[in-house]
């Protein structure tokens, strides 16, 4: 074309530079239930088959595109602190984007926080963790106060009279985020307030004061005074608090108001600037004559809120298994759709191989995690009050801590623009190390494991016999489990020893599991990739002869 005839409308003059090809497009509008394969056959393995209509609408519910639009919105726009409002009145509060109330009435409507006190039964916390590892996919921040609720159920049970008179609507599915006496509400959330500065997971280090009004003891006033550096999810109702009475530590529910419809002085000083987990407040508070009622024996705070310890380190388990799954689920999608080099990305022998890693990964997690969620549905059983007691932390610790490293290879899958903020890759991986550090760290989960087995001796045969189930169906797993029979009975420097005896243990639960319950060939790929002597290596080292086709085409979501 000659140029001095060339007109506006010759294409060399448009906007249009290229036609988009070669690029994924985002995963919304899929079953979080119905697509994942895994997670189908734990529900039906664990006990919770009854629940199976329900999990697939409340899958679909929340695999919704304007749904997952919830997540990026409530930690897009974090939340903020008024102290006081615009005449000088001290009113402690947290606001938050619309999108996250909406994130809480889902869960609360659903459940998430008291299913398994409200209607116990066989598969009751499977079906409930089943939600959550939904839920939490789309937004992991709001799960805190979820958690916390959740968990304090058991604490408040230490003390009748408390619980007959905060259970119901503590227990109740309805969320009302008002910052209003709880007698104006019919539902109430729970938050806890045990960290200090000078002790962090050594609470019995704690300084703040509680002062009997009167008469000591279980179910009786205080009020608490000191500070506490680390309270999470501020905007609760109540709040679980530790605080040395005469006795010694002792544990309090703390009101956020008093029953005379003032304000209880305890004091929001900051939100805490965090990493991760930005939806949810976090908090540093003063507690200045905080009224507080006691709940438990004096002196054996630690006693009283361990349940509720035990309850969130298990929804820590459930947090970063979904973690994983909402990662591998990205790096699957991903893969399915680009190309390269002449094939889609999940063709290629070497792709395959990490992505068959991770599924590996995602789904030994899951496994552990509905299995202690079964255990939990039948505490009665010995066996299973056994199994839960110790392989919790053990779970908490090992799941927790290998989601980093899970969710940056999955964002490397995806390439250069999973680094990028408009994506999900980068909350994810800002999420990821959250849960291995709240809720009591790696070495205090591996501590907590030895104490379980110096103090109950029968949790280390409990763990022998479930992971024996497995025995002779893989020769590397049944060389694995004697050397670390023959580890465990020797006490010599075991705290020392302790993270590589807590590392073998989950590796020898997670393939028992796999082994007996995964697809053919699965669980012989764990052992062979994960009980060497020398440890797995980075994702993507599976050996020879793993059909990672299989469980790509498994675990792959389908938007």
């Amino acid at each position: 074309m000659n140029t001095a005839t060339a007109t506006p409308l010759d294409p060399r003059f448009l906007a249009s530079t290229h036609e988009v090809v070669n690029v994924s497009h985002e995963l919304v509008d899929y079953n979080l239930y119905a697509q994942d394969t895994a997670l189908v056959e734990a529900v039906r393995r664990e006990g919770a088959s009854w629940a199976h209509d329900a999990l697939t609408d409340f899958g679909a519910f929340v695999g919704r595109a304007e749904y997952l639009e919830l997540g990026v919105l409530a930690n897009k726009f974090g939340p903020e602190l008024d102290t006081h409002d615009r005449f000088g009145n001290r009113v402690d509060l947290v606001r938050f984007h619309p999108a996250y109330h909406a994130l809480m009435t889902t869960a609360i409507e659903h459940g998430l926080h008291s299913s398994p006190w409200t209607d116990p039964g066989p598969g009751a916390h499977v079906a409930r963790a089943a939600r959550t590892y939904m839920h939490t996919q789309v937004d992991a921040g709001h799960g805190c106060p979820i958690t916390m609720t959740f968990a304090a159920v058991p604490s408040l049970r230490a003390t009748p009279a408390i619980a007959k008179l905060w259970e119901p609507k503590v227990t109740a599915r309805s969320y009302d985020p008002r910052n209003v006496p709880d007698a104006a509400k019919q539902g109430l959330t729970v938050g806890m307030a045990m960290t200090e500065k000078q002790g962090g997971s050594d609470v019995r280090a704690n300084t703040t004061r509680a002062f009997a009004l009167g008469a000591e003891g279980p179910g009786e006033a205080y009020e608490l005074v000191g500070h506490k550096y680390f309270v999470s999810a501020p905007m609760c109702d109540a709040f679980l608090v530790l605080a040395q009475a005469a006795p010694g530590l002792s544990c309090f529910l703390l009101p956020r108001w008093r029953p005379d419809g003032t304000k209880n002085p305890m004091q929001v000083l900051r939100l805490k600037r965090k990493m991760g987990n930005v939806s949810n407040a976090s908090s540093e508070t003063e507690l200045r004559g905080a009224l507080a009622w006691m709940l438990g024996e004096p002196g054996h705070g630690v006693r009283t809120i361990i349940e509720m310890v035990a309850m969130t380190r298990f929804d820590c388990m459930v947090g970063s298994s979904a973690g994983q799954r909402a990662a591998v689920s990205q790096a699957l999608h991903h893969c399915s759709i680009r190309s390269a080099f002449g094939a889609v990305l999940n063709r290629q022998p070497l792709m395959q191989n990490v992505l068959a890693d991770l599924v590996l990964e995602n789904e030994a997690a899951l496994a552990m995690t509905m299995r202690i969620a079964r255990a939990l549905d039948h505490r009665d059983d010995p066996h299973e009050e056994l199994l839960a007691r110790l392989c919790t932390p053990v779970g908490k610790y090992w799941i927790c801590k290998r989601t980093p490293q899970h969710a940056y290879e999955a964002m490397e899958c995806i390439g250069g623009s999973g680094v990028m903020e408009d994506g999900p890759m980068p909350r994810l991986f800002r999420e990821s190390p959250v849960n291995a550090i709240w809720e009591g760290s790696g070495n205090v989960q591996c501590l907590d494991v030895l104490r379980a087995m110096r103090k109950t001796p029968e949790v280390v045969d409990a763990f022998f016999a479930e992971v024996a189930r497995a025995r002779g169906a893989n020769a590397r797993f049944d060389r694995w489990l004697d050397a670390l029979r023959r580890d465990l009975a020797d006490h010599g420097e075991a705290e020392y020893r302790a993270r590589d005896l807590v590392d073998r243990m989950a590796l020898a639960l997670q393939a028992a599991l796999l082994l007996q319950h995964a697809p053919h060939g699965v669980g012989d790929a764990y052992c062979a990739s994960r009980l060497t002597d020398g440890g797995q290596r980075h994702y993507g080292t599976l050996p020879r002869g793993v059909d990672c086709a299989a469980l790509i085409e498994r675990a792959t979501p389908r938007a």
